[in-house]
């Protein structure tokens, strides 16, 4: 009688395999930010619908086109492209014009995604590279804000509609039209820094503030970063340290001089903190994978947040420490590696 034998299949490490995708990481991601994108269409109205789905649509278009100049199968089935253009828009304001939105979802991809080779692969966070690029292309626009909630769904913002290369339409005269009283065009943040106006904390939770699309409800941020965080698919830490270094240094500077610098919860809920913390510094590829290096990575971008804020020239700071934190995770995955079990370690050598 003869034994036939099994062949024994050898492979490496983790041997483990757990029910996690990309496609599904990233549809979850998708999921939780349609309740921000719903609440901008509910503030602005049309212009921020048609932004959203402007720079969705045109990253899409990229990593197809990309995809298929290089002889590649096309990924856009795995929603990331999808995911790269909502956050783009969502931090974009509500009458940024469309085509400088389409420039700007354009080098998204080409430059912050395609260019590293793609998913997995990317150095920075590819939403802030294009966000980056559209502030050093088009500064007057980016920095051109409008109220909440003002005759939203029957008209468009007017500069949302500019033709390429074309001075857009005043701002102020179609909110003079709109009757705004007390609306001064500037955000919460701008108000504070610059005329140290501070915004009641309640409004900056709530969300009924002017700002980029989708950074204006730090509560309906919260709750997304939760289900997030309880289907396992951002690490709870980066946000918290995050967030946390932001309020000591914030408080560290409120407690030198509460005349100049705003009080910690302001800085917390004003501004694009609260959606850079959840969706932006939390991506998987561009942060550490260290238990140790994680808390010093996102602890850094809090206090670059705040430095920038309070002593650069800018009201915001938070897409430039997130791309920083992305320069630097290498560096800090590299130093923050746990030591091997059973390793001794190395001498040095004697003079």
């Amino acid at each position: 009688m003869s034994v036939e034998s099994s062949p024994i299949e050898l492979r490496s490490s983790p041997h483990f395999r757990g029910v996690a995708t990309v496609d599904r990481i990233m549809l979850d991601v998708v999921y939780a930010l349609c309740p921000i994108a719903l609440f901008a269409a509910f503030q602005f109205g049309l212009s921020a619908v048609c932004l959203i789905a402007t720079c969705t649509a045109v990253c899409v278009l990229t990593e197809h086109v990309i995809c298929r100049a290089s002889g590649r199968p096309t990924s856009v089935g795995d929603y990331s492209a999808v995911i790269t253009g909502m956050l783009l828009a969502l931090t974009l304001p509500p009458g940024f014009p469309l085509w400088m939105a389409a420039v700007g979802s354009v080098v998204c991809i080409a430059l912050g995604k395609a260019l590293f080779g793609g998913i997995g692969f990317n150095v920075f966070n590819p939403a802030l590279v294009g966000r980056a690029f559209v502030q050093a292309a088009f500064p007057v626009a980016i920095t051109t804000w409008t109220p909440a909630v003002t005759e939203r769904f029957t008209q468009f913002i007017p500069s949302s509609l500019a033709l390429p290369f074309m001075t857009p339409a005043p701002v102020a005269d179609w909110v003079a039209r709109m009757s705004v009283d007390g609306f001064t065009g500037a955000t919460p943040l701008a108000l504070q820094k610059f005329d140290h106006i501070t915004t009641d904390v309640t409004t900056l939770f709530m969300g009924m503030t002017s700002g980029s699309a989708g950074e204006t409800s730090a509560i309906l941020i919260l709750a997304c970063g939760v289900y997030l965080v309880f289907r396992n698919v951002v690490n709870w830490r980066i946000p918290a340290s995050m967030l946390l270094s932001a309020f000591i240094t914030s408080g560290l500077f409120y407690l030198a001089d509460s005349e100049v610098y705003p009080n910690p919860f302001f800085t917390l809920f004003a501004g694009g903190l609260m959606l850079g913390a959840v969706f932006m510094a939390t991506d998987m590829v561009a942060s550490p994978v260290t238990a140790l290096g994680i808390w010093i990575y996102a602890g850094l971008m809090g206090f670059l947040t705040v430095i920038i804020r309070l002593k650069g020239g800018l009201p915001e700071g938070v897409m430039y420490a997130i791309l920083l934190g992305n320069a630097v995770s290498p560096i800090i995955d590299n130093l923050t590696q746990p030591r091997i079990f059973g390793a001794r370690k190395r001498k040095q050598p004697k003079s």
